[in-house]
């Protein structure tokens, strides 16, 4: 069943929703008790589960390996990403964006945001992509890929303007970050960027059809929808479609908040 391309369609949408829910959930909980640290702390076994199924993966073309690669990925870049909401490694930059500073500025100030964060997610592309060269299996270099650059296209277009800042699920260590957002129609970045990544997942459509393989066919099944989804939330920032809803439902509710809503650095 799991060599059907439909299935892997559905494991991978699957996938980035429960991370999802599963990462805002504990950082809704820590919030509510103020336990960022303990909670980042408290997860690194799925850093070690992440980086150890990633190292065995790379050797293992079968249809297990290249869903353990696609899982091990995730699960480095969701602890990644739990560390950064949780504000453990986020950046030296906490204070709001003060009004009428230069663009220069504001850069550097929405920079030292997320700067820690920035050379987290670097340091593991790059460890990624050494120890997969050369081997036979490197979806779990590819996929963190695609997660990274469709992450700070998202960033950029965010820090440009976009019609849409959500800012429901934005955690008490980041309510600074939104002040650094701009919100417009449109700014000269998005349509690279949605084209871009619409070329990428027509590219992967192609490997599917071309794969030599059914366990490569699923690989690029994964990718090719987690592409897609990364252009989907890109369309969100200029639809006003309530995509928070997705996940709000399985949310506990936030206790005595002052943010005022802050924005979803997802």
């Amino acid at each position: 069943m799991l060599e059907n391309v439909w299935i892997a369609a559905l494991v991978a949408i699957f996938a980035w929703w429960f991370a999802t829910g599963v990462i805002l959930l504990v950082v809704r909980r820590a919030d509510n008790s103020d336990g960022h640290l303990w909670a980042t702390i408290g997860n690194v076994p799925l850093l070690i589960l992440g980086g150890t199924g990633a190292w065995i993966t790379f050797t293992d073309t079968s249809l297990f390996g290249v869903y353990g690669a696609f899982f091990s990925a995730l699960a480095i870049w969701g602890w990644i990403e739990l560390a950064f909401l949780t504000g453990v490694i986020a950046g030296p930059n906490r204070y709001p964006l003060r009004a009428g500073v230069p663009e220069w500025e504001r850069f550097i100030r929405a920079w030292g945001t997320v700067a820690y964060h920035e050379v987290a997610l670097v340091m593991a592309l790059m460890a990624l992509s050494l120890f997969a060269f050369g081997m036979p299996n490197k979806f779990a270099f590819w996929t963190f890929a695609i997660l990274y650059v469709a992450r700070i296209s998202a960033k950029l277009n965010l820090y440009l303007g976009v019609r849409k800042v959500n800012t429901e699920f934005i955690p008490k260590p980041l309510v600074h970050v939104p002040s650094h957002f701009r919100e417009s129609r449109i700014n000269w970045l998005f349509p690279t960027s949605v084209t871009g990544l619409s070329f990428a997942v027509a590219c992967f459509m192609e490997r599917i059809a071309d794969a030599p393989t059914p366990a490569a066919a699923i690989g690029f099944t994964l990718l090719a929808v987690m592409t897609a989804l990364a252009l989907l939330e890109h369309w969100f920032m200029v639809v006003r479609l309530p995509d928070e809803k997705l996940w709000r439902w399985m949310l506990p509710k936030e206790q005595d908040t002052t943010s005022g809503g802050p924005e979803n650095a997802l």
